[in-house]
């Protein structure tokens, strides 16, 4: 019964919390322009989808609240050039450097030449993705060390299970290891359990903290394609590398008829293909899921702000209606958020099995 009453707490907690991310948070920031201004719904979702060169925090009192990040960029002429994002605010130019408002390059950094024309450099800047990824990454190392000084204190075996967050990891990566890794990789589900114990973690941390609208949460960090493509590029090599010469000799010579592999190499060609289009679309369904349920999320808050010129009664009905199914949207979020973490370590597991493979017919 303590567990069912804690569980509801946390369910409360969570409806208070979106409650006040509407009343307050959000009518803040949606409008980006004065009163009266119309809301443009696209803008808001981009704005929360697309990388930026500052972390805006919030619209507090009339005044936008953001913390600039630090622009690292190399060019040919200039060498390395390090300064603060404040410089380019406002579509202001700071050492030949601007941000470009339209064209190919928009919202991204270009360097200005004596012609007028835009070039860009090479970039290596902290922008808000990075600067959430690393916060992240910081939070898993945090948890995994929280959790690992149980076993230091207490060494790794003890009469009674162990209690609070330490319980909580064991349970989750015993799970994970039982009932995922080691059935789908195999006998040597070992050596690849730290990989995808990883993966799984760094996944579910960035996907819980992209629901949280809250700094230093709130970044789309697994909505954003770059990071989704390191993710499947890992679980590519993880998967290639490791490969048995059973595995290879199966994707380059299987065992098919003759006429399949020579003189034209139709399954060869098929099987290697294979190779590239299963990270592909590991990549792709994550970074898919997890941006379609922030924009959904989005549009879903906009509501309250588009029906405000249609009448007291409309905006007060489509507000309740907003306001219910944006609790209801960030709560299936909580559960897509460990789906999609849990999907995507499933999914390699079964990649890097297939690669383990010694022949053998079971």
């Amino acid at each position: 019964m303590e567990f069912f009453r804690s569980i509801n707490k946390r369910i409360l907690a969570l409806a208070a919390m979106v409650l006040l991310v509407f009343f307050c948070v959000v009518p803040a920031g949606a409008s980006s322009g004065g009163e009266g201004e119309d809301v443009v719904v696209k803008d808001i979702v981009l704005e929360h989808i697309n990388d930026s060169y500052e972390w805006h925090i919030g619209k507090f009192w009339g005044k936008h609240v953001a913390i600039p990040l630090p622009v690292i960029l190399y060019t040919k002429e200039k060498g390395l050039v390090c300064f603060s994002s404040s410089h380019l605010h406002g579509g202001h130019q700071y050492n030949g450097f601007a941000i470009a408002q339209e064209g190919d390059y928009a919202g991204k950094v270009v360097e200005i030449l004596p012609c007028g024309s835009q070039i860009r450099p090479l970039d290596f800047s902290i922008t808000k993705t990075v600067a959430g990824l690393l916060v992240n990454s910081a939070i898993v190392v945090l948890m995994i060390l929280g959790a690992a000084r149980y076993y230091r204190r207490n060494g790794k075996v003890d009469s009674q299970a162990p209690k609070g967050w330490a319980g909580l990891v064991e349970m989750l990566v015993e799970s994970l290891v039982d009932g995922v890794i080691k059935p789908c990789v195999g006998p040597r589900y070992r050596k690849f359990a730290p990989y995808l114990l990883t993966a799984f973690t760094f996944i579910f941390v960035n996907n819980i903290m992209g629901i949280i609208p809250i700094f230093p949460a709130g970044t789309n960090i697994t909505g954003n394609i770059a990071a989704t493509l390191v993710l499947a590029v890992a679980t590519f090599l993880v998967t290639n590398l490791y490969g048995t010469k059973h595995y290879w000799k199966e994707v380059l010579w299987p065992d098919v008829p003759l006429w399949l592999k020579a003189p034209l190499p139709i399954m060869p060609a098929i099987e290697i293909i294979g190779l590239f289009t299963k990270p592909f679309a590991l990549m792709i369904r994550l970074f898919a899921n997890i941006m379609a349920g922030h924009s959904v999320i989005l549009i879903l808050t906009c509501i309250v702000f588009v029906t405000v010129k249609m009448g007291a009664a409309v905006n007060a009905s489509m507000s309740a209606v907003s306001i219910f199914l944006g609790i209801f949207m960030n709560c299936l979020e909580l559960l897509v958020a460990f789906l999609q973490a849990y999907v995507f370590t499933m999914l390699s597991s079964v990649f890097i099995g297939m690669a383990q493979e010694g022949g053998e017919h079971h």
